[in-house]
């Protein structure tokens, strides 16, 4: 871990019992994370962004099961104390989910999510706390931010209240910002209003940031360093120029295809990718993409590539048959 890495992920694993059998959600996951910088996360449903983003957290299910290392700022956080935890999530380490209406309590008015958020991290005094409450919802672009602090979640609209849920997780400060697909639940004429406050407010207070999306184009021009996911594994991983430059997963190539063009005549069908994610309670033997790869050949079906290193410094990627021309070509 250098001086510039806030965090630091190796080797992380998290298996969940079912009644099917064992679901390894996350596989052997390595990342870092500099000071200031923006990570990418990018996947299908069900791929483990988001349970890596809980190991992180030590938000997982109870009966989870996690190895690994996770370091941040310095810290173990396999080894805090649930005390110590809580006082790390929401000072130095904050998230913001998917849905606000769950993660905002729906018996609370803004006002009140907010000062008991300062005054249990910051120590505010109530006359400070609702101050610095007033100008958090201001930053964050909610009018009238006065008059909204006594009123209750439901009484907003869903880009508000995830600009409420934003003002909190940003309200002290944090060294680090999970955004867990923060637009998932918002119309499309919000989305890029709220990717842009989460891209300006890392930007203004020099905050680290993993962003999670299912959307190749999210990432596009808000991230430094993109890490794409499948089956619980890194299979590819650069600076995000570079990738978009040269990507050389297959499954990469497929999900930038999968997205709608501004220039397509009007209902162009758009390509999907064939098949269905593999079981992950059924691991393959094989590369776990292999079957829905329209480059797989014999190898692929019988051992699993590991992410190694490209001729392109900091870009890895996880193939036997990688894509060796620009974005788009075939191998």
């Amino acid at each position: 871990m250098t001086e510039s890495t806030l965090l630091s992920i190796e080797d992380v694993i998290v298996d969940l019992p079912t009644p099917r059998g064992n679901l390894r959600a996350v596989d052997r996951v390595d990342l870092t994370v500099g000071a200031g910088r923006t990570l990418g996360v990018v996947g299908e449903s069900g791929c483990g962004k988001t349970m890596l983003s809980r190991a992180i957290l030590q938000l997982l299910p109870k009966k989870a099961k996690l190895s690994g290392r996770v370091m941040f700022d310095g810290q173990s956080l396999l080894q805090l104390s649930p005390e110590k935890l809580r006082k790390l999530r929401g000072r130095s380490l904050a998230v913001v989910f998917q849905d606000p209406m769950t993660s905002l309590n729906p018996v609370l008015t803004i006002g009140t999510q907010l000062i008991e958020t300062l005054q249990e991290h910051l120590e505010l005094d109530m006359r400070a706390a609702t101050k610095r409450s007033v100008e958090l919802l201001a930053a964050v672009g909610i009018p009238a931010p006065e008059q909204r602090l006594t009123q209750y979640p439901h009484q907003l609209s869903g880009g508000m209240r995830q600009r409420v849920a934003i003002a909190i997780a940003l309200s002290c400060e944090p060294k680090l910002l999970i955004a867990d697909e923060p637009t998932t639940a918002l119309d499309v004429t919000i989305q890029a209003q709220i990717l842009d406050l989460l891209a300006r407010e890392q930007r203004r207070r020099h905050m680290a940031m993993i962003l999670i999306t299912h959307d190749l184009g999210v990432v596009a021009g808000r991230t430094d360093e993109v890490a794409v996911m499948y089956a619980g594994r890194v299979v590819e991983r650069a600076p995000t120029p570079a990738l978009f430059k040269k990507m050389r997963m297959p499954y990469t190539e497929a999900l930038l295809a999968a997205l709608p063009k501004i220039d397509a005549a009007p209902h162009t069908p758009l390509p999907a990718i064939s098949g269905r994610p593999p079981d992950p309670t059924r691991p393959l033997k094989g590369c776990s993409f292999s079957p829905r790869c329209r480059y797989a050949w014999a190898q692929c079906h019988v051992e699993k590539p590991r992410l190694e290193e490209s001729d392109s410094p900091g870009h890895q990627f996880a193939c036997f048959r990688p894509i060796d021309t620009s974005a788009g070509a075939g191998a």
